[in-house]
């Protein structure tokens, strides 16, 4: 499995890296995509402090490990998402029939990585939600025939009880400054068919707030049926990114704070790690 990161240099040039063991080699382009299937020579090496966290020595930084032309997200995937969407809404028929529909729900979460953060960045909680979760994902690049280019970590932040109040108001409640966190890497899997085990910890300070884990394992719906449903009449970018979902949801007296910080942890892509701040302070 190989695995690829995008990283900023202490002059601000943006450059691809290909991870080889404890070290980060550093290419001539700003597209990890560009890298895959190809044999060029890497222009220089940057050692890796974390080789799951992928921190790197000043000044070199850490980046998403791509702008996507959108990200788009599916809903209802695991059956702990359909159990806790039917409880926060009070409305069980309408996610038992998305749950059980051959139909899944699918719905645009951003575009061009406005309001998407990468590793160490902040992602943002309304101010006004009171209940404010991290949704960690397994997250899939796509190609622009609909193929699988490679897979990360993707964090869904959602404002579950502005989504409880009424469906419609899923964009609200989905789609704000730092909504959406990727990395800290893309992997090229060996076999798409083995499942991801998923494991989030939200912390305050010394704190576990909360911890949970899930595996890809336990979804509904295949990658090849999300992505089929994505592509339907609907021509996508090459590089563009669809969340699958999440089976792991907190309790309802856990809600992020800004000063929480966020860990999700795939193993094979690594750690990804943010802190929270309130949405307001990112759109400044």
């Amino acid at each position: 499995m190989t695995r690829y990161v995008r990283v900023s240099d202490g002059a601000g040039r943006v450059r691809a890296g290909r991870v080889d063991g404890g070290r980060v080699e550093i290419f001539d382009t700003e597209d990890p995509l560009a890298l895959l299937g190809d044999a060029a020579e890497p222009v220089g090496t940057v050692d890796v402090l974390d080789p799951e966290r992928l921190d790197l020595p000043a000044p070199w930084q850490l980046l998403a490990p791509l702008v996507a032309p959108e990200t788009w997200a599916a809903g209802v995937t695991y059956e702990r998402s359909r159990q806790a969407r039917v409880a926060e809404s009070r409305m069980e028929s309408v996610y038992d029939l998305v749950y059980e529909a051959e139909r899944p729900e699918l719905f645009l979460k951003d575009a061009l990585g406005r309001r998407t953060v990468g590793p160490r960045a902040p992602i943002g909680v309304r101010g006004d939600a009171t209940w404010s979760v991290p949704e960690p994902e397994l997250a899939l690049v796509v190609g622009a025939d609909g193929g699988l280019l490679a897979a990360t970590i993707g964090n869904d932040v959602s404002s579950r009880d502005i989504e409880g109040a009424n469906p419609l108001y899923l964009p609200q409640a989905k789609i704000y400054a730092g909504a959406c966190a990727l990395g800290p890497a893309l992997l090229v899997p060996d076999d798409w068919d083995a499942p991801f085990a998923i494991e989030v910890t939200i912390r305050d300070g010394e704190k576990t707030l909360f911890q949970d884990r899930t595996s890809t394992a336990t979804m509904r719906r295949s990658f090849a049926e999300l992505v089929g449903y994505l592509c339907r009449d609907n021509p996508i970018g090459r590089g563009t990114v669809l969340l699958t979902g999440t089976g792991v949801v907190p309790p309802d007296e856990v809600s992020l704070r800004p000063g929480h910080v966020v860990e999700i942890r795939v193993p094979g892509i690594g750690v990804l790690v943010n802190p929270v701040a309130a949405a307001s302070e990112i759109a400044a």
